[in-house]
C-alpha cells in the first residue's frame, strides 16, 4: 500500500514521543505513513528530531518551519505536537491547506480557541483526530467491555483519586502556568474524555480547586534528577528552565461529577501532594466492580462481583467472550484479547501513540471518521473547565451545557485574553 506523506509539527518533547510511537509501528510492519517533514519554529529541534528520525525509521524527513512548508514537501497529513496553545490555530491552518490532521489534545486551550477551530474547519471533509491515548490502554478497553456488558450491572459510581509532585516541577514549566495549560487541565482532559469513555455523558459538577504551592522547584536546573521525565525526552529542556519559578496555574481539584445516566462521581487530582504518591480508579455498580490500575502501567484489572467472586486480568475474559482489540492494538500488544502487560511506561508510551497512528491512517485511507474526533475532544475540555470553573466560583453547581456554549467561562477568561481570543470568539 502507498504511503501516507505526514509531517510532525511540533519537535519538543511530545513530538519527539510521536516519532517513537511511528518507530514502533514501523518496527511491527503497520506504518501507513512517510514521515516527510519536521516542522517547528526552532530550528534546532526539527533537525534534531529529523535525525531521530533517520535512526528510527530509516529515512530522514525534511526539516523546516511551519505546515505550509510541509505542504510544499508533499505533506498531505499532519500530526500538530506542539505547546497547547497553538493546536486550535494550527489545526485550523492544517486543514484550511487541504491536509488531514490529528492533534494532540486538548484540542483547544479553552472553550472558545476549540469553538474558533470548528467554526473554521466546518464543512471541511478533512479528517481531524484529537490524540487521545488513554483510552486506547488494553486496560480501558476491557473495562468498557465489562460496562458495556452488563457485567457490573447498572453503574452507580465512579472513583478516581491521585497524588504527587509536592513542590517539583512537573515536566515543564509551562504545565504550571494558568495560561499555558497548567498541570490540572493538561493532566485532566486525559481523565474527562476517561469517564465520559467508560460512562457516557457528565451532565454538571461541582468542585474545590487550590493553588497549594505557588512556588516550584526544577532539580534538573542544579544538576540533580527531573522530578518527571515521561519517555526520557524532556531533560535537555529541563535543564534550561529557571531552578524556582512563580506557578499560576491551580495544583488540586476535588469533585463531585452527576453523569446523565443517574450515575455519580468522584474525582480528586492532588498535584502538590507531600505523602507517597497516590492512585485509585473504580468503577462500580448493582453487580460488582472493578479496580483499575493506572493508565501505561500494563497491570491487570481486578474485578469483583457479589462482593466475594474476585477475578484478575485474563480471569475477567470468560465474562466478556466478544472483547477484542482492533488489530493495531491486538499485533503491538500481544493478542486481541490482551489484559495486562509486562512492559515499562515508555514502552506501553510509544505503542499507544503507535495505536493513535495505526488509527488516524485507517482513517485517512477509508475517510472514516475517528474516534476520538472534535466533538470528544470539546467534551473532555468542558467538563474539565465545568470542575474548575465550579471550583474558581468556590464549589457553585456548574452544567457541562454551560461550559460548551461559554454561558459559564471566568475562568477562562485570562486564558483567552493571552491567546488572543476574544469574548464572542
Amino acid at each position: 500500500m502507498e504511503r501516507i506523506p505526514l509531517a510532525i509539527v511540533g519537535a519538543g518533547g511530545m513530538g519527539t514521543r510521536h516519532l517513537f510511537g511511528m518507530a514502533e509501528l514501523e518496527r511491527a510492519g503497520l506504518n501507513p505513513f512517510d514521515l516527510v517533514a519536521v516542522c517547528d519554529v526552532d530550528p534546532a529541534r526539527a533537525e534534531h528530531v529529523a535525525d531521530e528520525a533517520r535512526a528510527r525509521l530509516g529515512r530522514r524527513p525534511a526539516a523546516c518551519a511551519d505546515v505550509a512548508a510541509a505542504q510544499r514537501l508533499g505533506a498531505v497529513a499532519v500530526d500538530i505536537t506542539t505547546v497547547p496553545q497553538a493546536h486550535h490555530s494550527l489545526a485550523a491552518d492544517a486543514v484550511a491547506l487541504g491536509l488531514d490532521v490529528m492533534v494532540e489534545k486538548p484540542v483547544g486551550l479553552t472553550i472558545a480557541a476549540a469553538r474558533q477551530l470548528e467554526a473554521s474547519v466546518a464543512g471541511s471533509d478533512r479528517i481531524l483526530s484529537v490524540a487521545e491515548n488513554f483510552r486506547r490502554d488494553p486496560t480501558n478497553r476491557l473495562v468498557k467491555a465489562l460496562v458495556d456488558g452488563g457485567v457490573l450491572g447498572e453503574p452507580r459510581y465512579f472513583h478516581q483519586s491521585s497524588g504527587g509532585g509536592g513542590n517539583l516541577m512537573a515536566i515543564s514549566m509551562w504545565r504550571h502556568m494558568k495560561d499555558e495549560s497548567g498541570i490540572l487541565f493538561d493532566a485532566g482532559t486525559h481523565y474527562t474524555d476517561m469517564m465520559e469513555y467508560y460512562l457516557g455523558p457528565v451532565t454538571s459538577v461541582y468542585a474545590q480547586m487550590r493553588l497549594f504551592e505557588p512556588v516550584r522547584y526544577n532539580p534538573a536546573a542544579t544538576g540533580g534528577a527531573p522530578a518527571s521525565n515521561p519517555g526520557g525526552v524532556y531533560g535537555q529542556s529541563q535543564a534550561a528552565m529557571p531552578a524556582e519559578f512563580e506557578a499560576t496555574a491551580d495544583d488540586a481539584l476535588f469533585a463531585m461529577v452527576n453523569f446523565a445516566s443517574g450515575a455519580v462521581g468522584q474525582y480528586a487530582e492532588n498535584r502538590a501532594e507531600h505523602g507517597r504518591d497516590s492512585w485509585a480508579r473504580s468503577v462500580h455498580g448493582s453487580a460488582g466492580a472493578v479496580e483499575i490500575p493506572k493508565d501505561r502501567s500494563g497491570q491487570p484489572l481486578v474485578l469483583t462481583l457479589d462482593r466475594t467472586h474476585t477475578y484478575t486480568g485474563a480471569e475477567i475474559l470468560p465474562l466478556v467472550p466478544e472483547f477484542q482489540l482492533d488489530d493495531a492494538t491486538a499485533a503491538l500488544f500481544g493478542g486481541a484479547q490482551a489484559t495486562a502487560y509486562g512492559l515499562d511506561f515508555e514502552t506501553v508510551d510509544r505503542l499507544l501513540l503507535a495505536v493513535e497512528y495505526a488509527e488516524f491512517g485507517s482513517c485517512i485511507s477509508s475517510r472514516t471518521r475517528p474516534e476520538v474526533g472534535l466533538d470528544e475532544g470539546l467534551r473532555a475540555i468542558a467538563l474539565c473547565y465545568a470542575m474548575m470553573e465550579s471550583g474558581a466560583a468556590g464549589g457553585t453547581l456548574v452544567t457541562v451545557d454551560d461550559v460548551l456554549d461559554g454561558s459559564v467561562s471566568g475562568y477562562q477568561a485570562s486564558i483567552d485574553a493571552a491567546i488572543g481570543i476574544g469574548a464572542n470568539a
